[in-house]
């Protein structure tokens, strides 16, 4: 059986971790490696729900 995880991020934190795959994903290309597994990754985070979450700050 397969565990789920989820990962909240924001806007900024999901582009730059866009970023990092697509700049692996050329450095394998130029390498000549496979890149199926970057694919697979960068194809769930563009297709992953965007979920609005309250974040509240607790005071010590």
């Amino acid at each position: 059986m397969k565990k789920k995880y989820h990962l909240y991020l924001t806007a900024d934190e999901r582009r730059v971790i866009l970023d990092c795959l697509i700049d692996m994903k050329n450095e394998l290309i130029r390498t000549g490696h496979y890149t199926d597994a970057i694919d697979e990754i960068i194809i769930l985070l563009t297709k992953a729900k965007i979920k609005r979450v309250r974040i509240k700050e607790v005071q010590p």
